[in-house]
């Protein structure tokens, strides 16, 4: 079997990637694993043209168009240059993308084509209560039309795409990330004790506002606490650092407190165990999460995490048997779950414990690829 990827978030080093490059580097390797051929065909983040092979995936970055108002034709047009260029000496089986993928590919007969959603922009537009981009969304309905098969990341992700987009009566199977449960594994770290750690885009979706509005109310119980948050820059349209935005106006809200919140801006992957290691607390309130991989990353280590309630959070999380939910929008209740983790040291090894296990059942690499394989098969 030959399995092709488009996507131009494989992580390359150097640059950052956000879930979606977690998931297509552990998802593509673990199908190499498996005896798959797997290719992904993306536009390069440089102006040129690179091809490699990296744990036996075959890695074409291609160059990226700069003729205003045009680049999507001419990045579509390369795109399909390549992947006939590829099918040709080595027939593809399926050509896997997420939701806008497929608007200005032209199906080749005898391979399926197939959309992963991994929160298109008919689902953020909503969850963010703005606009839907005429154009956008007219990729979005234009690619969700060529697909012959759909793979959502969780069952909240399906229930809200399906209520602006139709998958027009094709195969739909919910499949989860894969976690790498080896490289996400219990270590024998200190930890920092009332460390409360974030990993992700510093960014309002996320959450990180509330969560540094709630340090406060953690301080008043546990004075030494410090908070570590790592993670890429998010900018404003017109180039503004939302890390800058926080420093300049929440940040002197809490005054002498803001010396224990620290941020370490964008970390190597390689480097994200660690930080998880050394955490008394991960802490991720989203204010939407199409699935999240921090939080079962976390969990595969042991570490106690307070999560979102919203969106697949308790798709996740079983609260104070796997983990906690919080209300994002509510910098008390993020407080309150926080500082119950650090008030309930026997009862929050008890839930790492049971949170690894859940893990290793649910979202281990293994199982979940050989889900996909199965997919594929009945697909083809």
């Amino acid at each position: 079997m030959h399995i092709c990827l488009l996507t131009n978030e494989y992580p390359k080093t150097g640059f950052s990637h956000g879930g979606i490059g977690s998931f297509v580097k552990t998802f593509s390797q673990e199908l190499v694993k498996n005896n798959i051929k797997v290719t992904v065909i993306g536009i390069n983040y440089t102006p040129n043209y690179e091809e490699l092979i990296e744990g036996g995936v075959n890695i074409y970055r291609l160059e990226k168009s700069n003729i205003k108002g045009l680049i999507w034709y001419f990045n579509s047009k390369a795109i399909q240059s390549k992947i006939k260029e590829i099918h040709k000496r080595e027939p593809i089986d399926v050509i896997e993308t997420s939701e806008l993928g497929l608007a200005f590919i032209n199906k080749i007969n005898k391979i399926r084509y197939i959309i992963r959603l991994h929160g298109g922009h008919h689902f953020f537009s909503e969850a963010e209560n703005r606009k839907i981009n005429f154009w956008k969304g007219f990729q979005e309905k234009r690619s969700f039309m060529k697909a012959d098969a759909f793979i959502p990341v969780s069952n909240y992700v399906k229930i809200q795409t399906n209520k602006f987009l139709s998958f027009n009566n094709k195969p739909v199977e919910l499949i989860n990330y894969p976690i790498d449960i080896d490289f996400f594994s219990p270590k024998n770290t200190v930890i920092k004790k009332h460390s409360i750690v974030f990993v992700g885009s510093v960014c309002e979706k996320k959450g990180v506002r509330q969560l540094i509005q709630s340090f406060p109310y953690i301080k008043k119980q546990f004075p030494d606490a410090t908070l570590e948050i790592y993670g890429r820059e998010w900018f404003y349209p017109d180039g503004t650092s939302y890390t800058t935005m926080l420093l300049e106006t929440e940040i002197p809200k809490i005054g002498v407190l803001a010396e224990d919140i620290h941020f370490y801006g964008l970390v190597d992957y390689n480097e994200i165990p660690q930080k998880y290691a050394q955490a008394h607390v991960c802490a991720f309130p989203s204010h939407m999460e199409t699935q999240g991989l921090v939080a079962p990353e976390a969990m595969a280590m042991k570490k106690v995490v307070v999560f979102t309630k919203e969106g697949p959070g308790s798709e996740t999380i079983t609260a104070y048997e796997t983990g906690l939910l919080c209300d994002p929008f509510n910098p008390e209740d993020i407080a309150k779950k926080i500082n119950w983790v650090f008030s309930n040291e026997t009862k929050a090894i008890e839930i790492g414990n049971n949170a690894r296990t859940f893990i290793l059942e649910k979202f281990s690499a293994d199982a979940i690829t050989r889900k996909n394989l199965e997919f594929y098969k009945k697909i083809i």
